[in-house]
């Protein structure tokens, strides 16, 4: 080697790259053999207590024992990191409790899918965070984000519950049994049917021994409802009591957006709006609650007039409810001056709105005045109010914290669906409904009443004494409808309050051993 030539130095050598490690298909599972004892059992105790013609006391004892189960995993120091989030258990318990109570299939749907949303939310807020911080989108992304979480927790507590191992040690005397069971079954059914036609004593006999009726499926229809309903058991059980790993929705307060409209186009569209609606507003009010609102308006039938223009009343207070809410998040207050304007202009639109929404209800009353109530009106006129609370409350977070207006608006959503439930659209309807037909001595819509629950029935009851002719005999036909619906009893999974209640009325009027005319 010639030593005056200088010697290149050695390129550096990479540096090993290390990959980001994957993340599990499957999560991990606190306690996985209890969660999944406990994921089985509430399996079993769902398929005795919901496989039933008729729901009834059984759902709201299967949700009480879900949260039991959920309790009893988690421990003290789980309930401890659930207390900030508990208030959910109170419209919970309300909601689930009011399938045993009302009858309705209107309520019954509605009070099992506002359970199963409450569930989620629990669920996910069982062990960190705060329902009171999720956005307006957040509560859609919550639930929908818990409820596929069945596909994700059954097989990582079957995963890490079932002794792998101690299978594969046994996998030689396993395929041995499964090798003697192929080679048995052909040679006994070749030799049973050569004996089987060789004596006829012996073939009677077999014939009786084997002649029953396994009922397989009922027994595979069985086993696939304690299946879904244990993974149904399992995704909730799980997500509450998984190990979090990263910040999730509800852990801190929704971040705010970026603004990106500027203040002087926002309040050309703010004072636009608000000098329409003022105008709009005036004339409503001028007619319909200063004027002479007990008659149609010129050129219009009752009907007509009351029936026009109602859902794009309701429809252009949603819209205004969502066009405040977008003002409000993307547009640019750099002054307190300008947020104080933006404030007042968006506050004025919500004022002028509310009034907009009361002229809708106002020719909802006076529709329902002249044709009487119908389960379509009572349910739009609760959700009328609801959606005049929740305008109410985003002009009340304009001012103060604006962060809080999706609990506002989640809780309005829970309060419509009790007042439902409190309300008894059902027996509301009969009951004024009878009252406007003997106030106005109009006919009565008897029609509409074979359509109702039992939830109506003590209502009808006590209306058949007092009315004549006609409508008494086609309220009796009612009635004898409503016997044949409930001459079955329930079991005590189906118990339901208004269905006794029903059931006894019929009793304490001799309707119920009444013939029924052909």
């Amino acid at each position: 080697m010639n030593p005056s030539v200088p010697l290149s130095p050695l390129p550096p050598s990479p540096a090993p790259s290390v990959a980001a490690p994957a993340r599990p298909l499957l999560p991990w599972v606190r306690a996985p053999r209890r969660t999944l004892a406990a994921s089985l059992a509430l399996g079993v105790f769902a398929e005795v207590l919901l496989d039933r013609q008729r729901w009834g006391l059984g759902f709201p004892l299967l949700v009480a024992a879900l949260v039991g189960a959920l309790a009893w995993l988690g421990g003290r120091e789980g309930w401890q990191r659930a207390r900030p989030n508990a208030w959910l258990l109170a419209p919970l318990g309300l909601v689930s409790g009011f399938v045993a109570v009302r009858d309705s299939s209107w309520l019954l749907a509605l009070n099992v899918l506002t359970a199963a949303v409450l569930l989620m939310l629990l669920s996910h807020f069982w062990a960190a965070g705060r329902v009171e911080r999720l956005g307006l989108t957040d509560y859609a992304s919550v639930v929908l984000g818990a409820a596929v979480q069945p596909l994700r927790y059954a097989p990582a507590l079957v995963r890490d519950s079932v002794d792998v191992q101690g299978i594969k040690a046994h996998s030689r005397f396993l395929g041995a049994l499964s090798r003697g069971l192929l080679l048995t079954l052909p040679v006994l059914f070749v030799f049973g049917l050569l004996l089987d036609s060789a004596d006829g004593v012996f073939s009677s006999t077999m014939q009786r021994l084997l002649s029953f009726d396994l009922g397989l499926d009922v027994v595979v229809a069985r086993i696939a409802g304690v299946a879904f309903s244990a993974c149904v058991a399992a995704g909730v059980l799980g997500h509450a009591l998984r190990r979090r790993a990263v910040k999730e929705l509800g852990d801190a307060e929704v971040t705010a957006a970026t603004p990106r409209l500027g203040f002087i186009e926002a309040l050309m569209l703010i004072f636009a709006v608000d000098a329409l609606f003022f105008v709009f507003a005036a004339f409503q009010v001028a007619y319909l609650f200063v004027g002479d609102a007990s008659s149609p308006a010129s050129g219009y039938s009752f009907a007509e007039y009351a029936r026009r223009g109602f859902f794009e009343l309701v429809v252009v207070s949603a819209l205004t409810l969502a066009l405040v809410m977008a003002l409000n998040r993307w547009t640019r207050r750099e002054t307190r001056v300008a947020q104080t304007v933006f404030r007042a202009g968006t506050s004025l639109m919500v004022a002028l709105t509310l009034v907009i929404l009361a002229s809708a209800m106002r020719r909802l009353s006076l529709y329902e005045d002249a044709f009487g109530y119908t389960l379509l009106r009572v349910h739009t006129h609760v959700f009328m109010v609801a959606l005049g609370a929740a305008l109410a409350w985003r002009a009340v977070t304009l001012w103060w914290k604006p962060e809080r207006f999706a609990v506002g608006a989640f809780a309005t959503a829970l309060g419509s669906v009790l007042v439902l439930n409190f309300l008894n659209p059902e027996a509301f309807i009969v009951r004024h409904n009878l009252e406007r037909s003997a106030r106005t001595g109009g006919s009565l819509d008897t029609e509409m009443f074979f359509d109702l629950s039992a939830d109506a029935v003590p209502g009808l009851v006590q209306a058949a004494s007092t009315l004549q002719n006609g409508d008494q005999w086609r309220l009796e036909t009612v009635l004898r409808e409503h016997r044949e619906r409930l001459s079955q009893g329930d079991t005590v999974p189906e118990w339901n309050l208004s269905r006794f209640l029903a059931r006894r009325a019929l009793l304490r009027t001799g309707a119920w051993s009444a013939p029924v005319n052909p």
